[in-house]
Formats: C-alpha cells, structure tokens, sequence
C-alpha cells in the first residue's frame, strides 16, 4: 500500500479532500484548525491501495503550536511515497509559503490548488501549467467539495509513487526567501479582475464584525437559535415520552411472569431512564446541532472569535477560546479536545479549565425545565430570553475564572492570536444536517443512553433499599440537606447532581425518583414533573437557585476522563472539577442570602 499525505494551511480544504478520496467521513468545519489529530483513510485507483493521512493545518511544519509539531514529527518519520501540499486559490500567495518550503525537503510532491471554484468566482484565474513548470512538481487544480479533480490528483499522485513524475534535487530556502518567491510567483501565473463592488464576504464583514452592530447581531442570533430550539422541541418531546410509555406498557405485560423485583429494576429503573432521557434530550439536539452546524459551515464561528477576543485578551486569554467554548455547547468534552487549536500552553490550559463553565446540551433539558416551570410562563420568547442570559452569565463567569487564573496558578503574558477568517461560503444544507444527526446527536444520545442505563438500574436499587422503613436514597438525601440549605438548594437536588455524574441528562430524572421515593418511576411528562416538585413545595427562588447550579458545577464523568487525557495530570482534573464548582456554590449561597 502506497503512503500518501495530506499537507497544507488551516482551512484550504484538506479534510474536505481526505473525505473526498476516502469516503470516510470525518468532520469538515469553516473554520481554522479544525483538524487536531492525525486522520487515516485509503482509496483505490488502478489496481492499487493507498494510505492517506490527513495532517492538521500548519503554517511551518515543526512550529510551535501541537498541530505544526505532529505534522512535522509525522513527515520526519519518512515512508511517505508521495506529499501532498494543498493551496488556497483564493490567497494562492500566501500558501504557497508552505510548499515552497516543503519542497526543498519532499520533492516527491503533487501540488494541490483547491478553492478553485471560489476563486473564479472572485475573478481570480491561475496559469495552472505556468505554476507547474515553476514548480517542477505536479500541479492539480481542484474543487475538493464538488468534487473536481480528484481523477486527476489521482492520477498525479500515482505517477509520483510510480516513480514516473521527475524528482529534482532543491535548495533550501528560508522564510523570507520563500515569501519573496511566492510574490514573484504569482505575478507570473495568477492573474485577477479588478472589481468596483466590495465581495459578498466584505459586505457582511462591515456589519457582522462590527464592534457595536456585530455584537448584537451574535446576541440575536443566539436568541433565535434557542428560541427556535424551545418552540420546536416540546411537541416531539411529549409525544416520543408518550410512545415510551406505550411501549413500557407493552413491555410490562410481557415481563409479568417475573418477580416483582426483577420488573422493577428493568422497567423502573433501566428503561423508564433511558427513555426518559431520550425523551427529553434527541428533539432539542436534532434542532440545535444542525443549525450550529449550518452556522459553522458557513463560516461564521471565526467571526465569534474575532469579536469576542478583545474580552478574552483583557481576561489574559485568546478569542479563539470562544471557538471550544462554542464546541462546549454541543459536549464539553469534545470542547476539552478542541483547545488543541490553541498554541499557546498557557492559554490553552485555561481554555482547557474553563470550557465546562459553558452549559452542554446534557444540560439544557434541565435548563429549559426549569425556565419553564417558574420563569417563561410558557412563553417561547420569554423562555428563550432567559436561556440567552443564562449563556451571557456562563460566558461572564469564564472570563473571570480565566482572569483569576491568569493571576494565580497560570501567570504569563498573553501568546499572539492568529485567526484566519474564511470566506463566507453556502452550507450544504443535507450534508450538514445528515453530519448534526449521525455525527453529533446520535454520538452525544449513544453517550447518555450507555450511562443512564446502569445508572437507572443503581438509583432504582437506592430507591428500593430500605432501611428502617426508608430507602438509602432518602438517607443520603437527608445527610446533604445541611450543606444544601446554605446553597438554597435541597438535599434530594444536591443528591440528584451527585448521582448524575455520569451525565448532566441524568439529573432531572433521578430527582424525581428521590421525590416520590417510590417503587416506580413516577412522572411521564414536563408537566407531571412540574407538578410533582410544587406539591413538595417548589418555588421560583429554587428554580433560580438550582438554575445557577445547572450552569456551574463539576464537569460530568466524560469530560474529566477527557481532560485527564488532555493533561496527564490528576491535579488539573482535579482543578477543573473544582473551579466551576466554587462558582456555583459562591453564587448560590449568594442568591439564597440575598432573595
């Protein structure tokens, strides 16, 4: 099998490439660094297999930051029978630094100039076999995302690990060298119309990214994505927990020949659980996901960066925090793995400390129930409203946490922010929803449904265990009242976030089954939760207290796992555990003294 690489800046494409000649599908964003690991595929052409590698975008191969040091590790390594080095045609100059680099190291090289597409449209021609002969490498020009030229770059490629393309001995050029070259370059093979009227990418970057009216473009756009989210999700909510309850109806006359016990634990427990968090968490993932997709897609993501980085700066962090924090909203832990893109080790720590301040979507459900039981007063907007300050508090709170450890445990000054803002370019609307559901709904959902599985089955054992007259989860609710009280919480709530460490969906569900401590798993709906916790004595200020704690508290089981990894030490899992925690209970005990 032939080895074959894929090399290249941040967002020229080589993702979109990779799953092109694979097939494989791996996620493609519109945005920089997107690719964190190494990524692996093959193809077949002519009789042959080749390997892929898709490479994370680099600038220079070995730099500074992880991406451009995996890169370079894995091209030292040798056994590559054939580079490939990817161009953005729209900015040809400047990628072009980066193969004229790698050349003079990997002559057996096939040149790629993607984005050509956009790059006509934009007025832009290139002298494909001028640039070639400049070269002396293959040279391809291609559309990676229509798919053009993948026959051809094939082809290339082939010829190169064939031995039948030319490989020339080069000199080694510095930086400055190659930046001149690439100016020479394309003056000779690029050649562009001079247009009067700004791009469309311009005339929304004047409004989009302006300091004040791109501002409040982001906060509306937020309103409209949860509000969308809220209207949207109530009605399959309901009815998906009403097949549930059919099909559980079902299930219980077939296991009717069982002991009581063993009906119990399987149909009370495990899957009265898992169905309850389906429930509650497919509808409003199904909506949210892809439309943050369709919003990363297009290209607007860097934009959040760009203007939220005057406040991350001041905070001793970097705007491309707000790109894992945006990742956070979908899985904490996948926003952990994203601070990879950070190059900074300082900033990327703290990126890496804070993005659990950020609610993910196993919080949400929790977060629109409680809105809507003692705050929307059923209203979308209203409830939407709220859900959009509950996020301006999340982001607040992790601009202090990063100034308090900027000022303590990661002193240093700030690294340089280096962001490179795409074109705005059309979402594939049917890939993007069909990557949202399969990729991301459906990954979180398996998720949650491995963990609430045995952990229904270990809630319902505490709630059926009992001990003088009263089950072990009453004890340990009633062992957390005091501790609980100061925070103005209960101690079946502050229970509920123990036991629903696994995963924040969990939390909701094993706080009702404290509440009616009984054999079964007693409500099948919003409103019968709602009613169960007013009959207990809810009222708004519990909401709002429980609310906060829903924003901040300690990351779920994954995520820990997750930045351990990340890390390789206990004492910043440990941190990042504790750090959101001490916010919540500050704010809590705050509130409770304060209402």
């Amino acid at each position: 099998m032939r080895q074959v690489a894929l090399a290249g800046n941040p967002n020229v494409g080589k993702s979109t490439l990779f799953n092109a000649l694979t097939g494989l599908h791996q996620h493609t964003g519109n945005w920089c660094g997107k690719t964190v690991e190494l990524s692996r595929g093959s193809y077949t052409y002519k009789g042959r297999d080749y390997s892929v590698t898709d490479l994370p975008g680099s600038y220079t191969m070995g730099g500074q930051s992880a991406e451009e040091q995996v890169a370079g590790d894995f091209l030292a390594s040798g056994g590559i029978d054939c580079l490939v080095i990817l161009c953005d045609a729209t900015c040809l100059e400047r990628s072009l630094i980066l193969p004229l680099r790698l050349l003079a190291r990997y002559p057996r090289a096939v040149v790629c100039v993607n984005l050509m597409d956009e790059a006509l449209r934009e007025g832009k021609r290139i002298d494909i076999k001028a640039l070639e002969a400049e070269l002396q490498v293959p040279v391809v020009a291609a559309a990676a995302g229509k798919g053009q030229g993948l026959r051809e770059l094939q082809e290339a490629v082939r010829q190169v690990c064939e031995g039948f393309a030319p490989i020339l001995p080069r000199e080694e050029q510095d930086e400055e060298a190659c930046l001149l070259r690439a100016e020479a370059l394309c003056r000779r093979v690029l050649s562009a119309e001079a247009s009067a009227t700004p791009s469309r990418t311009q005339r929304l970057d004047r409004i989009l990214l302006h300091p004040l009216w791109g501002r409040l473009c982001l906060l509306l756009l937020l309103f409209f994505l949860f509000w969308l989210t809220i209207q949207g999700a109530n009605y399959p909510s309901r009815g998906l927990q009403w097949c549930f309850d059919r099909l559980g109806e079902g299930l219980r006359w077939l296991l009717s020949p069982l002991p009581a016990p063993v009906q119990g634990a399987i149909l009370d427990g495990i899957y009265a659980t898992t169905a309850r968090v389906v429930a509650v968490m497919l509808p409003p993932m199904a909506i949210f996901f892809p439309l943050f997709t369709l919003l990363e897609d297009l290209g607007y993501l860097p934009r959040v960066a760009y203007l939220t980085d005057g406040c991350f700066q001041r905070a001793g962090a970097c705007g491309k925090q707000a790109l894992t924090l945006c990742m956070g909203l979908g899985c904490n832990a996948a926003g952990v793995t994203g601070c990879r893109i950070i190059q900074d080790p300082r900033q990327k720590r703290m990126a890496l400390l804070t993005n659990a301040f950020v609610p993910c979507n196993g919080r949400f459900p929790g977060l629109l129930f409680l809105i809507g039981l003692s705050f929307s007063g059923g209203s979308g907007l209203k409830g939407a409203a709220m859900l959009t300050g509950c996020l301006l508090l999340s982001f607040a709170m992790t601009l202090l946490a990063s100034r308090l450890l900027g000022a303590t445990v990661l002193r240093g000054e700030p690294g340089p922010f280096l962001l490179e803002l795409p074109p705005y370019r059309r979402p594939r609307v049917g890939q993007v929803i069909l990557h949202a559901l399969r990729d991301r709904c459906l990954f979180v959902l398996g998720r949650a449904v491995a963990v609430a599985a045995p952990a229904g089955l270990l809630i319902w054992g505490l709630a059926n265990v009992t001990v003088q007259g009263q089950s072990l989860l009453l004890y340990a609710a009633r062992a957390l009242e005091g501790p609980a009280s100061l925070m103005g919480l209960s101690g079946a709530v502050l229970l509920a976030f123990v036991l629903g460490s696994p995963a924040n969906e969990l939390v909701l569900p094993v706080l009702m089954m404290i509440l009616t401590a009984a054999t079964g798993y007693g409500p099948s709906s919003d409103t019968e939760m709602g009613r169960i916790l007013l009959q207990s004595g809810w009222a708004w200020k519990d909401s709002l207290c429980m609310l906060v704690f829903f924003l901040f508290h300690w990351p779920c089981t994954t995520t820990l796992l997750t930045i351990k990894k990340e890390t390789g030490s206990l004492k910043w899992t440990a941190l990042a555990a504790l750090l959101p925690t001490a916010f919540g209970v500050i704010l809590c005990i705050l509130l409770n003294a304060v209402l």
